[in-house]
């Protein structure tokens, strides 16, 4: 099995790769950032892609449409900081066959390796638990409303990002950036963007330059 570690954090890839030396039959490659990524899965054609959802170049809810455009097609598992169910269901929802946060147990990322790899998805018992809640009585954080590119604009905004800036960040114009926050702002019901910026940074999980860790 072909596996890409997508991590920005040397002591993270590190500690991900000797738990995943203890399968059977793994080469692994690394890359810290989505632009390496793309060259690497390109190159490399993994099997199965480890996903940080946060890049120093990019979104990695952003860059799963990149990935998932490549033959084969990776198989891939979001191993992210975010708690919050709203994040696992739009990874998800984006194409990802699993979701485990940096909370999780140890072996929690082999059995992700392991179980997607063999063609389910994995999710931890309480990240099922937490979607099942969510489904039930909706999300209070109004982020489940959002697509990924409206979630990963909303990112880059609480980072001090401009419309122009998204707009390189995301590769579309400005105009479609503009359109894009105008629309973030309109499903959370904000009526400007330094309201919505506030919001971005009050907003547990997504923190401006909260470090991916």
């Amino acid at each position: 099995m072909r596996i890409l570690l997508l991590e920005d954090h040397p002591i993270v890839r590190a500690g991900c790769r000797r738990l995943l030396e203890s399968l059977d039959g793994v080469e692994i490659r690394e890359a810290a950032s989505a632009t390496d990524g793309l060259r690497i899965t390109r190159e490399f054609r993994p099997d199965t892609i480890i996903l940080d959802l946060k890049l120093p170049d990019g979104s990695g809810l952003a860059l799963m449409t990149q990935l998932l455009s490549n033959e084969p097609v990776p198989k891939i598992i979001v191993f992210s900081m975010y708690e919050e169910p709203t994040f696992a269901a739009r990874a998800l929802e984006a194409g990802a066959r699993g979701y485990i946060t940096k909370n999780d147990n140890p072996d929690a990322l082999v059995q992700a390796v392991e179980k997607v790899g063999a063609g389910g998805v994995f999710l931890t018992a309480l990240m099922s638990e937490k979607l099942a809640l969510m489904a039930t009585v909706g999300t209070a954080d109004g982020l489940h409303g959002l697509s990924a590119r409206e979630i990963a604009a909303l990112e880059l905004l609480g980072q001090g990002r401009t419309l122009s800036e998204i707009g390189n960040e995301l590769k579309i114009s400005y105009r479609t950036s503009a359109s894009l926050v105008a629309q973030v702002k309109s499903k959370l019901n904000i009526a400007s963007n330094a309201a919505l910026i506030r919001w971005a940074v009050e907003h547990k999980g997504l923190r401006p330059g909260a470090d991916a860790c």
